[in-house]
C-alpha cells in the first residue's frame, strides 16, 4: 500500500516540485529590494519583499507595446499552427501504411535537422520578397506547423478514429474537410489543446526570429525587450527576475486553462468509449 501511495501521489509531487523550484525563485527574485546583494543560502522568502521591480519594468523598456507585439503574433500564429498540423496530420492518417511509413521517417529525418543550418537562407529568401521587418516571417513558422513533431503528435492522435467511422462518412456522402472537421477533430481535442501549448509556447518565447527580421522598435516583441533590459540594467537581478516572472506567467496561465480544459472534458472516458461524444 505504501509503495502504491508514494508512486501514485510521491513521484509525482517531486517531479512537479522540480518544475516549479525555479518558477518559485523566479518570483522570490524579483520581489527582493533593489541593491541587496544575492543571497548566500536558500531564500524561500525575501526579508522585505517588494513589488518595486514591477513597476520600473515600464519605466525603463516600452512594456505595454512589447507585450501588445506578441499577443498579435501569439493570436495569429497559434490558430494557423493548429491548422495546418491537423490538416496535415489527417491527411498523413489517411495515407496508406506504406505511405505513412515512408512519410513518418520524412517527418523524423526533419526532426534532424538543426535550425541553425537554414537561418541564412530564410533570412535571405524573406530578404528577396520584402517582408523583412514585418511579421510575416515570425508567422512563416505556423505556416508549416511549426515542427514536424507537432504533424505526428496530430497524426498519432488520428489513427485512433476507427477506420469504419471515416468509410460511414464518406459513404453517407461527406468530403474529407468534412470529415476532418466534423468527426475526426472533435475526437482528438486533448491533442489540439497540446499543440496549441506547444505553439503558444514557442511563438511567445520566439526570440531568434525577431531578432533576425524586426528592425523597427515599435514592433519588437516581449523576448527582445527582456533582451533589451538586461542591456540596460545588467546587475539588477531583481528587475530582470521582474521581467522573467512578466514574460512566464502566459505560459503557465496557458498550461494551466488547458489543464483545466482537459480535466473538465475527461478525454480518457472518450478514449474508453471509442472516441464517441
Amino acid at each position: 500500500m505504501t509503495g502504491r501511495w508514494i508512486g501514485r501521489f510521491g513521484v509525482p509531487a517531486l517531479v512537479a516540485v522540480l518544475f516549479l523550484a525555479p518558477l518559485w525563485f523566479m518570483v522570490v527574485g524579483s520581489l527582493r529590494p533593489a541593491g541587496l546583494p544575492p543571497p548566500r543560502g536558500l531564500e524561500v522568502v525575501p526579508a522585505d519583499p517588494t513589488l518595486a521591480a514591477y513597476a520600473r519594468l515600464p519605466e525603463l523598456i516600452p512594456l505595454a507595446t512589447y507585450l501588445a507585439n506578441s499577443a498579435l503574433v501569439v493570436a495569429l500564429a497559434v490558430p494557423l499552427t493548429v491548422l495546418v498540423a491537423s490538416l496535415t496530420g489527417f491527411g498523413l492518417r489517411l495515407l496508406t501504411p506504406t505511405g505513412r511509413r515512408r512519410t513518418v521517417l520524412g517527418l523524423v529525418a526533419l526532426l534532424l535537422v538543426p535550425v541553425t543550418a537554414v537561418w541564412a537562407t530564410r533570412f535571405e529568401l524573406f530578404r528577396l520578397v520584402g517582408v523583412v521587418d514585418t511579421y510575416v516571417p515570425l508567422l512563416a513558422p505556423a505556416v508549416l506547423a511549426v515542427s514536424p513533431f507537432l504533424v505526428l503528435l496530430y497524426a498519432w492522435s488520428f489513427g485512433g478514429v476507427p477506420d469504419s467511422q471515416l468509410q460511414a462518412a464518406r459513404l453517407e456522402g461527406a468530403g474529407w474537410l468534412t470529415i476532418w472537421r466534423r468527426l475526426a477533430l472533435p475526437q482528438v481535442k486533448p491533442a489540439t489543446l497540446a499543440v496549441g501549448v506547444l505553439a503558444f509556447t514557442f511563438h511567445w518565447s520566439n526570440f531568434i526570429d525577431p531578432l533576425l527580421y524586426l528592425t523597427s522598435g515599435d514592433r519588437y516583441t516581449y523576448p527582445l525587450g527582456l533582451r533589451f533590459l538586461l542591456l540596460l540594467n545588467p546587475t539588477d537581478w531583481p528587475l530582470l527576475m521582474a521581467g522573467c516572472v512578466v514574460a512566464t506567467a502566459p505560459c503557465v496561465v496557458v498550461f494551466l486553462l488547458a489543464q483545466r480544459v482537459l480535466l473538465h472534458d475527461d478525454p480518457l472516458a472518450a478514449l474508453r468509449s471509442g472516441g464517441r461524444e
